[in-house]
């Protein structure tokens, strides 16, 4: 616009010199012979076409001038609806529940959403980094790199990134990002956090091997129960007969590995019933604190004969809780003791409890050998145990526990021994026990 205005401005300069130079021309013209005027007045002709030539010059710089201006009006608008698309476009990426990472063909990030940013844990200026330095969490410009060659819709991988709040699931996802002309210009990664979908199918797993317990623990019981009640009547029986008479060693041996084994299959048996049962809560108001007071109180005299040393981290006063203080009961002293069968060298228990988004979360950490990654998928399994004397019922009966409140048990990751965290909802106001 400025070049046209400016060749417009030279060109009506040199109009007015052609004006100029006609009135010259016909003052000439006057003055000359009349042998001379044929010459002058070819020159005045020549004037003439060259004033009509710039006449047509300056319409074609006016017209130009539009031209540009609608040019210029039409850029404006384009600008304005291009801005609106990309700021709707942000705005929708930014109020999605995944994460969209946009990255060229060398593997560096043009774009990242917010939750991108969160789940990734990274800053904004991550855009222009390669994917490989701005994520540190997981390796998806590996990821990035094998989906290449393959089908985008097959490309799909689970990630697990531990938390202190707990390990989280994301399942990746990466397609090609395509120009208009359906040349590959970089790609497509999608996070999605699946945790809790992995959690639920977990549950619905547990609830499906519980169901199909439930009838197999009541005819388990009738049918081995009767028989160890008369095996058990028949012991009882035999020594009341022989009461008071000299029995030979081997005799009196054999006698008391029969009760022995008969009560603890017995044992077996309830632990199996109580376990498949689908009992009823008596749900009572507990106050936590208190609760777990009562549980290191009970087991510091056993602590102390181990040389596990107990320290407690309970925010006090925590909110009262609608449960079966029973089975919670049940719940802290099993992982306590576990805990401190993971240590029979000594070492350090960790009881702590307190307050998040409406979930009271308690802790147990030992300072033992830890649990290895190919044992945790197995941890809540019935019969399932890495000690030599265990039922394998103990941590299975403690998950369902915590679920028929509405909680969650599992296991955190810890860099030394094992971190069990018990989430129990809080139910209504959150009321507190101000009495000591």
């Amino acid at each position: 616009m400025v070049l046209n205005t400016a060749a417009l401005a030279i060109t009506l300069w040199v109009m007015a010199d052609f004006l100029r130079e006609q009135q010259i021309v016909r003052g000439l013209i006057r003055q000359l012979p009349p042998e001379a005027t044929a010459s002058a007045e070819l020159l005045a002709g020549e004037l003439k076409w060259q004033f009509r030539l710039t006449t047509l010059v300056v319409l074609n710089l006016i017209a130009t001038g539009f031209a540009v201006v609608l040019l210029a009006r039409a850029y404006r608008t384009s600008q304005r609806s291009l801005r609106d698309v990309k700021n709707l476009a942000a705005d929708i990426l930014s109020s999605m529940e995944q994460a969209v990472i946009t990255t060229d063909r060398q593997g560096v990030i043009t774009s990242i959403n917010r939750r991108g940013l969160e789940l990734l844990d990274v800053g904004e200026e991550s855009v222009g980094a390669p994917l490989s330095e701005a994520c540190q969490v997981i390796d998806l410009e590996s990821f990035r790199r094998e989906s290449i060659p393959k089908d985008p819709s097959r490309v799909v991988r689970d990630y697990v990134v531990a938390q202190p709040q707990g390990n989280r699931i994301l399942r990746a996802f990466c397609q090609p990002l395509r120009d208009a002309q359906e040349q590959q210009i970089g790609s497509v990664l999608q996070l999605r956090d699946v945790t809790d979908r992995a959690l639920t199918e977990q549950q619905m797993q547990r609830m499906e091997r519980f169901m199909g317990l439930g009838s197999l623990a009541a005819g388990l019981h009738h049918e081995i129960k009767n028989p160890l009640s008369a095996l058990s009547l028949h012991v009882q029986l035999f020594e009341e007969q022989f009461e008071g008479q000299p029995l030979p060693a081997e005799t009196r041996e054999i006698l008391g590995v029969l009760k022995t084994e008969v009560t603890r299959i017995t044992g077996v048996l309830e632990s199996f019933r109580s376990y498949a049962s689908i009992d009823r809560l008596t749900r009572t108001t507990v106050f936590m604190d208190r609760l777990l007071d009562r549980q290191v109180r009970l087991i510091t005299p056993q602590a102390s004969a181990l040389g596990v040393q107990i320290q407690t981290e309970i925010e006090s006063p925590l909110p009262r809780l609608k449960g079966d203080r029973g089975k919670l009961e049940q719940v802290i002293l099993n992982l306590l003791i576990n805990a401190m069968d993971a240590m029979p060298g000594g070492g350090l228990l960790t009881i702590s409890a307190a307050v998040q988004e409406n979930y009271v979360i308690v802790r147990v950490a030992d300072t033992g050998h830890g649990i290895s990654d190919d044992l945790r998928p197995h941890l809540f399994d019935p019969y399932f145990t890495t000690k030599g004397n265990g039922t394998g019922l103990g941590l299975a009966l403690s998950e369902k526990i915590v679920r028929q409140h509405g909680g969650i048990l599992e296991l955190c990751p810890s860099e030394q021994g094992a971190v069990f965290a018990v989430s129990l909802p809080i139910e209504g106001p959150c009321l507190t026990d101000s009495i000591s």
